[in-house]
């Protein structure tokens, strides 16, 4: 460090700016002022005010901030009323795959009745028939002459009721 007496400050002046400190707070005063003043001008000439562009754009984005949480809510619902109602349509198709089945139950249940009954029905048609059979052969004679002679006695055409079931079980 460079050492100054106070006989070389008094020679360059040094030690004069130091003896008055007001005129010093006045200058510097004086060059804030004029600083100050400068970008008050500057500012009332451009229009342009940073804290207010500022504060716009804070607000701005607050504004779209607030846009998209409503858009994103109103979507979150859309999407829980597009669920509720495919949920909805789940449980009717369900509902109607359970009456189908039931429907479906039924059917074969008819299906298996019909079928009982018909081999019912076909049982009793073989034992008619057997039974016919039994009585076709016991109603037969022996072909004697007596039997010819009532077979004679009535008239061409005339078929007997058995010949007729006979002649239709035949053909």
């Amino acid at each position: 460090m460079i050492d100054v007496t106070p006989d070389e400050a008094r020679k360059n002046g040094i030690a004069h700016i130091g003896s008055q400190p007001i005129a010093l707070a006045a200058v510097a005063l004086a060059v804030l002022l004029a600083g100050g003043g400068t970008v008050a001008l500057w500012r009332a000439s451009t229009g342009s005010y940073p804290e207010t562009d500022r504060a716009i754009a804070i607000r701005q984005i607050q504004t779209r901030a607030t846009e998209a949480t409503e858009q994103l809510a109103d979507k979150t619902k859309a999407i829980g009323v597009t669920q509720q109602e495919q949920v909805d349509q789940l449980q009717a198709l369900q509902e109607q795959m359970q009456g189908v089945k039931r429907l479906l139950a039924a059917q074969q249940n008819d299906a298996r009745r019909l079928s009982d009954q018909v081999g019912t029905l076909a049982g009793a048609i073989d034992s008619l028939r057997q039974s016919f059979a039994s009585a076709q052969s016991s109603d037969t004679p022996a072909p004697g002459p007596a039997r010819r002679a009532t077979a004679r006695s009535k008239p061409a055409g005339a078929a007997t009721h058995a010949q007729r079931k006979r002649a239709k079980s035949h053909g």
